[in-house]
């Protein structure tokens, strides 16, 4: 099946002298973009074919996203690898994917072999040629590795054009709309919404990563209408000023929001719309409608696409009930590369099963209970992280709270808090707070204060890490070499 064609051809047809893209002090309009993406299709046309693969490992660069349009003309697609990755586990996953050409930004040139350079400049005239169709494969995406060896989930044109229409079906988008973003391209949120803005028509500003001082300047010097970010990244932007001006939506997902968060923003004036959304389904699942959001779901299911929770012999439950988020439409992706029993475990009769834990209310509103890695299992009872979390988080003395699971003989798990402090001795009492506030079981065994918590590329709380390094702990223990794929760069203490 043919595709609609390149939405940025498309754009440039509409509105030629529109901004299309902004990376720093350099801009592109629509005709401009096209004539690159173009420039790109000729310079790899004789080097990649038809459903062959490109590996890109760069920080977020206007090169990829010309690549990433130039991949859909040829019916190719692109794999962009995690720059956090240690050189043997991205040659692992290269190895995986068997790339036609290997891309790299200049600090990353020598970490795989033989790869060339991203930026290197695409002479000639532009090609025209379109190859596209609905069911190729445009990017494969490793999941975030948090459990097991990561998966490369295959996400079609289709998947990812099918999601754009109803990301705007949800926002309402408008002419003049301007995304920031500093999620990274390697990162499904990334890749979506420059698919997102190319449909739309809507600029795309690029950061090369996550810069709260950034965000807030350009906020303010660039008009921006929308961003994307986690809790963490939500609360460092407030807290670096972050003015309202002239933003319609900050989409905050990747994990639990504490609810105090959502408040101090909302107060503030700023439209937060709470979402949830997974690799597999080209990031948005869910997302609250701006003319009803409030803060205490993750939202409705985007127009086309269908949400149940199922119990434990597949049976949808009724609304309030707690059970498996299943998600079915065109957005899913066509399986994992290569592993045919993890495909047909996710993918059941058109529904992908996320894992994820969750319930739904009486208006079909999702809220998200527990991510498929995060549940702890103590004494035969569920404990969700995140509702742990939000009590803690809601103690003066605490700065930061994840909650993570630790085996024990008697119980199976028990539930640890990890707490970033406000000052030394502030969180003394916090198990006596959780005490008067949670069942009995619900109560953290310990409280251990760290530095500062693990985050992944994306800004999420890295919880294996968190595990890992509990586990190991008999003393200070950092977070350098936290056994996961997606682990901060920095060495964490625990205090």
């Amino acid at each position: 099946m043919v595709s609609a064609g390149c939405p940025v051809r498309s754009a440039a047809a509409r509105d030629p002298d529109g901004l299309a893209l902004v990376a720093g002090e350099l801009r592109w309009s629509w005709s401009a973009l096209d004539a690159d993406v173009g420039r790109r299709v000729g310079a790899l046309r004789e080097r990649v074919h038809r459903g062959e693969r490109v590996a890109v490992l760069a920080e977020n660069h206007p090169a990829t996203v010309q690549l990433l349009f130039a991949l859909r003309r040829l019916g190719a697609a692109l794999v962009p690898l995690n720059v956090r990755l240690a050189p043997t586990e991205l040659r692992e996953q290269a190895k995986r994917v068997a790339p036609r050409l290997i891309l790299a930004d200049g600090p990353r040139l020598d970490l795989l072999p033989g790869a060339e350079r991203l930026d290197a400049p695409a002479a000639g005239s532009p090609v025209t040629d379109d190859a596209s169709s609905a069911s190729a494969d445009w990017a494969l995406l490793f999941t975030s590795g948090t459990s097991g060896t990561p998966k490369a989930a295959r996400l079609s044109v289709g998947a990812f054009d099918a999601l754009a229409r109803a990301s705007a079906a949800n926002l309402g988008p408008r002419h003049g709309d301007r995304w920031l973003c500093n999620l990274p391209l390697f990162h499904v949120g990334g890749l979506a919404m420059a698919v997102r803005c190319a449909h739309d028509g809507a600029t795309l500003v690029l950061h090369p990563r996550f810069d709260a001082d950034a965000v807030v300047s350009t906020v303010r010097d660039e008009g921006i209408t929308h961003l994307s970010l986690v809790a963490r990244t939500l609360q460092q932007c407030l807290d670096a000023g972050l003015a309202r001006g002239r933003l319609r939506g900050i989409l905050v997902g990747g994990g639990p929001v504490p609810p105090a968060l959502v408040e101090r923003a909302r107060a503030a004036g700023f439209p937060v719309l709470l979402t949830y959304g997974l690799t597999e389904a080209c990031s948005q699942v869910t997302t609250e409608r701006p003319a009803a959001a409030d803060g205490r779901t993750a939202g409705h299911p985007l127009p086309g696409l269908e949400l149940r929770v199922l119990g434990p012999a597949g049976q949808p439950l009724a609304a309030g009930e707690e059970g498996t988020i299943a998600v079915r439409g065109a957005t899913l992706m066509q399986g994992y590369l290569g592993d045919g029993a993890a495909t047909a475990e996710a993918l059941r009769e058109g529904w992908l099963l996320t894992g994820d834990i969750g319930r739904l209310d009486a208006a079909g509103r999702l809220t998200v209970l527990a991510r498929r890695t995060d549940l702890i299992l103590s004494g035969g009872e569920n404990v969700y992280p995140a509702e742990v979390e939000a009590v803690l988080a809601a103690h003066p003395g605490v700065a930061e709270v994840a909650v993570v699971g630790r085996p024990d003989p008697a119980w199976g798990q028990v539930p640890v808090a990890v707490v970033v402090p406000r000052a030394a001795g502030a969180v003394e009492d916090l198990r006596h707070w959780a005490r008067a506030r949670l069942a009995a079981f619900k109560v953290p065994a310990d409280v251990v204060p760290a530095r500062a918590l693990p985050r992944t590329a994306a800004g999420k709380v890295d919880r294996a890490a968190l595990q890992a390094t509990l586990a190991a702990a008999s003393g200070p223990c950092d977070f350098e070499k936290p056994g996961t794929t997606e682990s901060t760069a920095v060495p964490v203490e625990f205090k």
